[in-house]
């Protein structure tokens, strides 16, 4: 049980969803897009082509992950260590390149596995600042001088409750003046 001063420690099941799946379904997508661009989709077929290459990337990506949180797991170490990433890496890679190649594949695949996984990891976690702060540029809270939002000008508007109130009431005075005139023209 954690004492009152010290932060409780996060399950190893914190966050999965971001360390495998959305990888996993981004390198899938990215596949199939590189199956479109393929020179073998006009003698294989493009749908074809595409769920191959889109399969491929994806199992790759998915053992790669789950290898990488394994190894986190078993270190008992934050995600963002990069040693996670070549036993991940290695383990994955070895894993694959047997299937794929005798016991000669899976040194290659381990070597090569631990080395492409760890060069994106390290680039992910340098890249990563210049994105949250896009992000919150983008969509943060003070997303009224974001340049995602519409222009004042715009007929298009996004209102808070305040605004909302106010434009009823504007309405609301309109309508009365409206019908209060046409009342009076009836009358005359």
């Amino acid at each position: 049980m954690a004492s009152e001063g010290s932060t409780p420690r996060s399950r190893p099941s914190d966050g999965w969803k971001e360390r495998i799946i959305i990888p996993t379904i981004l390198a899938g997508v990215v596949g199939g897009g590189a199956g479109l661009i393929s020179k073998h989709r006009k003698a294989l077929g493009v749908p074809n082509v595409v769920a191959s290459y889109a399969a491929n990337l994806a199992i790759v990506t998915g053992c790669y992950c789950g290898a990488r949180e394994v190894a986190r797991d078993a270190r008992a170490s934050e995600p963002d260590d990069l040693i996670n990433s070549v036993v991940g890496g290695m383990a994955s890679g070895a894993l694959l390149g047997r299937l794929q190649g005798g016991q000669f594949g899976a040194v290659r695949y381990a070597l090569l596995f631990a080395a492409a996984g760890t060069a994106l990891d390290f680039t992910t976690l340098q890249i990563r600042p210049y994105f949250h702060r896009f992000k919150d540029a983008a969509f943060g809270e003070n997303s009224k001088s974001s340049w995602w939002s519409l222009p004042e000008w715009s007929p298009i508007q996004v209102l808070d409750e305040e605004a909302l109130a106010a434009k009823r009431a504007r309405e609301q005075q309109l309508y009365a003046q409206r019908t209060f005139g046409k009342l009076n023209k009836e009358e005359s």
